[in-house]
This record gives C-alpha cells, structure tokens and sequence, in this order.
C-alpha cells in the first residue's frame, strides 16, 4: 500500500496461521472477478461490493476509513491479501464464501447464461422453500434484487440477495 497508508497491522496482530492455499484462490478468485480493468487493481469504489461477495458487510464507516488508507484509490492483489487475510482468518462459521455463492449461483442460473432468468428464480425458490411460490412474490423477490432492472438477477444481485 505503499507510503500513504497507515503502518501496517501484520506487526501488531499475532496470527494463529498462515492463509491456506484454498483461502489465498478465494481471494485471487474474488480480486480477479472485481479487477474490472484488468490492470491487477481493484478500484476503492469496488472493493466494498468486492467484500460483500465475500460474505463481509463492511460498513460505510469501516469502507471510508479504507478508502482513506488506500493509495492512489486503487489496491493491487498484495494489499488485498493484507486487508482481507485476517478478515479471513477471524471468519466465524456462518459467513458464505465467494466459492459457496458462486456455487449456488450456478446451480440456480440452470442454462449456464450467467443470469438467474424469472423462471430459474421460480424453481430455484421451489427449491429452496419447498413450496411453490406465486407470481406475485417471485415479482416483489425480483423488484428487491434486480437492481439494473434487467428483469433477470446477475451475480453481484445474487450476492447482495443472499447476504440480507
């Protein structure tokens, strides 16, 4: 993070463990999804989404302080691993994981086109629920979550609906 952030945490906190391989590929796998440029940064703006994929609710405050300690408005992969390391590492047993999410999110999205079409979402919640759901609230799910009202529901829609 170079010279303009605040002196780094890693002296001050003792770590249990190294990250597992597993965990350092989720974080590769989340950083890749949300280097939008692909310029091997993550811009200050995306890294809160970023983080939600992860199953961490930053708020804004905790999102403002970031973006204060992060240079240039950008993170590369490095100064990812140091922020979200010991996120990672002090995860309790409830939160979902990028690869969980994107898992079900592959599951539900069943003709593979990278969107949860009103159908899929129909017999994703028959799955889910175990009843079948009326039009009528399949509609106010869809309202609530398809933020660019495409009437389909994307990844990052997935995400935030499964984090409420």
């Amino acid at each position: 993070m170079g010279n303009c952030t605040k002196p780094s945490m890693k002296n001050k906190m003792k770590k249990d463990r190294d990250l597992r391989p597993e965990e350092i590929e989720e974080l590769r796998e989340a950083f890749l999804e949300f280097d939008k440029k692909k310029n091997g940064y993550i811009s200050y703006k995306d890294l809160g989404e970023c983080m939600r994929t992860m199953g961490y609710m930053p708020t804004e405050m905790e999102l403002i302080e970031l973006g204060q300690s992060i240079c240039g408005g950008k993170l590369d992969f490095e100064d990812f691993v140091e922020l979200m390391g010991p996120k990672m590492l002090a995860e309790t047993a409830d939160m979902i994981g990028v690869k969980e999410l994107r898992d079900a999110f592959k599951e539900f999205d069943t003709n593979g086109d990278g969107q949860i079409s009103v159908m899929e979402l129909r017999e994703a919640m028959k799955k889910l629920m175990g009843e079948q759901l009326t039009n009528r609230e399949i509609d106010e799910i869809l309202r609530d979550v398809d933020l660019n009202r495409d009437g389909r529901v994307n990844f990052e829609e997935f995400v935030r609906m499964m984090s409420r």
